[in-house]
């Protein structure tokens, strides 16, 4: 009985019961600038319409019609939405996430660099080798298995490339030399090709092989408190909130890396908030009163902007922030989490 009653109730039998056939047709794009225009969207230059809708899709552009969509079922357009409003949110937006990215890619570069930098001269060159430098539930097998995995590919392809050098009618000094700086191109490759004790490579190399959640993973993983403290007191932040931010760029950076939407997001999981009233962040973040900002794209562009106050100071990352705002001046604000005057905070200052 207990059977029967779990297999009509379980999650799957439940989606059953609620879900119907699919029966929407795929249509053209002609066809779908054809139904914009339908649903009351404003075209001046249909030909330029036609070319954005064939170079961007209309699935992707659907999430950013919807500001400009009535409440009702069938996708109504306000009488004063254009297209060229649509196309200019779907344009900031992928210039956002340019931005994003470009301050993402220094940050993680610089948790590695203090990570590998504090680990590696206070326990060695090959300290993550040691279970024991990480907490009990960290997956450390998981860690040595990957970065094994990433040496045995990297040899297996210099082999293949090793053995189509051989094919070439080229002098073996010639042949000697191509092998030579193949091996040479990724460290990977030139660990497994020449050292046998450790098995791997070191620590300086192995964190320039982790994806951004695997650095998180490992940051988060460290067995000793004091060790987690000096790696963020580094960028600037209590351990705590660097492993928060760690967790919340990683989400960030997926979303970017898959294009996906920015402009309003409302992120899955809250970043931690700095608790001393000497940290320097945004006032209208520490307004509580404002709770739906601290789960908008706003702390993540203040978050950011700390990792770029402390590693890399002179990239003038909230000038080019702010020029891409005066850009598209239409953009809704709030639906970013953003205050109409943020960009006249101390914090941007």
């Amino acid at each position: 009985l207990l059977r029967v009653f779990y297999a009509c109730n379980s999650p799957k039998a439940q989606r059953n019961k609620a879900m119907s056939q699919f029966a929407k047709p795929a249509i053209t794009p002609e066809d779908q600038l054809q139904l914009l225009i339908d649903r009351g969207l404003t075209i001046q230059d249909q030909d330029r319409a036609l070319s954005f809708i064939k170079a961007v899709s209309f699935f992707r552009l659907s999430p950013y019609m919807r500001p400009f969509q009535q409440a009702d079922d069938n996708h109504t357009f306000h009488a004063s939405a254009g297209f060229k409003q649509l196309s200019e949110l779907y344009d900031f937006d992928r210039r956002l996430r340019l931005l994003v990215m470009d301050a993402i890619e220094r940050a993680e570069v610089a948790v590695r660099a203090h990570l590998s930098n504090h680990m590696g001269v206070k326990y060695g060159a090959h300290w993550y080798l040691d279970k024991e430098n990480f907490r009990h539930d960290y997956r450390h097998q998981e860690l040595i298995d990957s970065i094994e995995s990433k040496q045995d590919n990297a040899a297996r392809d210099y082999l293949r490339e090793c053995a189509r050098i051989d094919q070439l009618r080229k002098s073996e000094p010639e042949k000697t030399a191509l092998k030579l700086r193949r091996k040479q191109e990724t460290y990977a490759r030139h660990y497994q090709m020449t050292y046998t004790d450790p098995a791997l490579m070191p620590n300086w190399a192995m964190v320039e092989e982790l994806t951004l959640g695997q650095l998180s993973h490992m940051y988060k993983g460290l067995r000793r408190a004091n060790d987690k403290k000096a790696i963020a007191r580094e960028l600037g932040l209590a351990a705590p909130l660097m492993e928060s931010w760690l967790h919340t760029l990683t989400a960030v950076r997926n979303m970017c890396a898959y294009h996906s939407r920015l402009w309003n997001r409302e992120l899955g999981i809250k970043p931690a908030s700095p608790k001393s009233a000497q940290f320097n962040w945004p006032n209208y973040l520490n307004n509580s009163g404002q709770e739906p900002m601290h789960t908008r794209i706003s702390v993540v562009l203040a978050i950011l902007q700390h990792f770029m106050n402390e590693c890399a100071p002179h990239a003038s990352w909230q000038h080019r922030l702010i020029e891409l705002f005066d850009q598209y001046p239409r953009i809704a604000l709030r639906s970013m989490g953003l205050t109409d005057n943020w960009r006249n905070d101390p914090f941007w200052l």
